[in-house]
């Protein structure tokens, strides 16, 4: 019995989707598995006794970034805005891995002024690794026009996720380019991958983050600097809300110790397996059906937002 047209294009279409899936699952296999067992990734206890800045420190990914760095050997610069947190955990880390910390006090949704003093404290210190980590979003999910005091929020989001990114790359990068070896970790996020809606100045910011760290490797991958984007889904941390971890929101320790596989074999990598699962599906789809994608994030952040009012209004 002869095929007809509508399900030739059917059976192609179903050919071409499986041959991309298997072509991805190879290529996570690889990046995920294969690449780090075969250490291509970056050794980076060879920055041992040098130092590694990590702004945001004192909680989630930061913190345990900072963690990582120290658990590898290198001696830890930690900022953030509150300095008895700061305090604790430079004493935590001292204590845990013996290696020496400093800490500096500065709130990044501030002026530049900021960076002059962050500069100045810096100053001599043999800086081998960047994680640039700081950063806000919205409260909750809300419309561009309806969040509160939406102007402070939107000001306070675009000065700590693109100003800190921007400045502490110039103030450090020019060090890493001198001695010609070094490493930049940008935290982006997947909402800089696909639609955003309700959280519009937040995805943009991050779309920022991509863009820059994509273009950085460009420039300075030939003078031995490694420039890498994480662009993770739903972490267990205080700004995503998620108090319970679970598969596919990891605690922030499991997230960062894997994306530390993944630096110098993935210039942007959503940094965690299911992660990069979840992206693929949802690109897969947005390639089919841009509507139809758009459509199911926007009422998923719907039901986001209406949980959260609830939340407050209770």
């Amino acid at each position: 019995m002869a095929l007809t047209v509508l399900e030739k294009v059917g059976i192609v279409f179903i050919l071409v989707v499986a041959v991309q899936l298997v072509r991805r699952l190879l290529q996570l296999f690889y990046d995920h598995v294969v690449a780090p067992a075969l250490r291509m990734n970056v050794d980076f206890t060879k920055y041992k006794g040098t130092w590694a800045v990590v702004t945001g420190a004192t909680d989630g990914l930061g913190k345990a970034y900072a963690e990582a760095m120290a658990r590898r050997g290198l001696d830890v610069v930690l900022i953030s805005r509150t300095k008895a947190k700061l305090d604790t955990v430079a004493a935590d880390i001292e204590a845990q891995f013996k290696v020496r910390t400093k800490v500096i006090e500065a709130d990044f949704t501030g002026g530049d002024e900021i960076y002059d003093v962050i500069e100045k404290e810096l100053m001599g210190y043999d800086v081998s690794v960047l994680v640039n980590n700081v950063g806000m979003s919205y409260p909750h999910p809300e419309y561009f026009l309806g969040l509160p005091d939406k102007s402070k929020v939107f000001h306070n989001i675009l000065r700590c996720n693109i100003h800190s990114v921007t400045n502490m790359s110039l103030m450090l990068m020019p060090r890493m380019v001198e001695s010609k070896r070094g490493v930049v970790i940008n935290v982006s996020s997947a909402t800089a991958l696909f639609p955003s809606p309700l959280l519009t100045v937040y995805g943009a910011t991050k779309a920022y983050v991509d863009k820059i760290s994509e273009d950085l490797q460009a420039e300075y991958g030939r003078h031995g600097i490694t420039v890498q984007c994480i662009l993770p889904g739903v972490v267990a941390t205080n700004m995503s809300k998620v108090r319970r971890a679970t598969w596919m929101s990891p605690t922030p320790e499991t997230f960062v110790e894997s994306a530390l596989k993944r630096v110098g074999i993935l210039q942007k990598t959503p940094g965690y397996y299911p992660h990069s699962l979840l992206v693929w599906a949802i690109q897969l789809m947005q390639s089919i059906s841009p509507a139809l994608c758009l459509y199911i994030i926007m009422q998923t952040m719907l039901n986001v937002r209406e949980r959260a009012r609830r939340r407050y209004l209770s």
